[in-house]
């Protein structure tokens, strides 16, 4: 498959109108490895001008469902927590913003490491989108790792200060907007990829397969059980978008995973800058030999 250098949607889809949300959200609801919030208007730049409902059957942390704010969208993740999160955004916005208020106030009264790990405690205690909400804040770069033998969630707390309530609010408002006529289910990719209805779009940011495999519900991730699943989608006269691992070095290790021939029509690279998770590993180090790139890759 030849590489495509990007194009707008005008190029792709001539004599068509685009419609997209006017402005971008107000920062990210929640840090979240692998976000796609400085991308995410490029990214919709390339879904096809019109189409039915918009699915997302890895919704992380959200920022392209929120920059396409769909009229009419499913959104689903396999961590319960994250699901409760963004049920609450739409159906008690007031309540989430509580959730973290009250986490942060603790933060100024005992100090914010030590809340940190009372909140996380917490958390690991009985898994729950009131404690996530603070810790996805929190947390070193928005890397929320969850130990692969029970699911415990072992980032440190990060070096930043969270956001103030007020500002947290104030994204909490944004994002309900945005979002109200979004539907999000806790369920497997596989199950919200087959309620897709030929003319419908499916958006895939799943765990990439070289470099987030701490992320919760990574471990049992199939990457060729995605494929099955686009091929599905296609036959049904679905148009899927897939964001995947594209050219990245770290030392001596590339990855660029192979496609099934025929699946995607189009291929287009999103370079994405320094990597978070490695320099994570490294303790904070500047990585100037790390480059990292998206794949965007289209069916139709």
């Amino acid at each position: 498959m030849d590489e495509l250098k990007p194009r707008t949607q005008t190029e792709l889809f001539p004599g068509e109108q685009v419609g997209l949300a006017e402005t971008s959200p107000r920062g990210q609801l929640l840090k979240w490895v692998g976000n796609k919030q400085r991308f995410a208007r490029d990214i919709i730049g390339m879904f096809p001008p019109r189409y039915g409902r918009y699915l997302e059957p890895f919704v992380g942390g959200g920022a392209v469902l929120a920059a396409v704010a769909p009229k009419q969208g499913l959104a689903s993740d396999v961590c319960g927590p994250l699901i409760e999160i963004w049920r609450a955004l739409i159906e008690t916005p007031v309540a989430l913003t509580s959730w973290y208020a009250e986490r942060w106030e603790l933060a100024e009264s005992i100090g914010k490491v030590e809340a940190y790990e009372r909140v996380k405690a917490a958390y690991n205690a009985a898994p729950n989108g009131r404690d996530l909400v603070f810790l996805c804040r929190a947390c070193y770069a928005g890397i929320v790792r969850f130990r692969k033998a029970d699911g415990y969630m072992s980032t440190p707390c990060g070096i930043h200060s969270p956001i103030h309530p007020r500002a947290f609010a104030a994204r909490v408002e944004d994002w309900h907007r945005r979002l109200r006529e979004t539907e999000f289910r806790e369920e497997d990719f596989r199950v919200a990829m087959r309620r897709a209805r030929p003319g419908d779009l499916v958006y895939c940011d799943p765990p990439y397969t070289n470099t987030q495999r701490i992320l919760y519900g990574a471990q049992s991730f199939s990457l060729p059980s995605l494929m099955e699943a686009i091929a599905d989608c296609k036959r049904r006269g679905v148009y899927v978008a897939l964001s995947i691992d594209g050219t990245k070095r770290s030392g001596t290790v590339e990855c660029n995973p192979e496609m099934p021939a025929g699946l995607f029509e189009r291929e287009i690279p999103v370079r994405c800058g320094g990597s978070m998770i490695k320099r994570f590993q490294m303790n904070g180090q500047t990585l100037d030999g790390e480059v990292v790139a998206d794949r965007l890759l289209l069916t139709y």
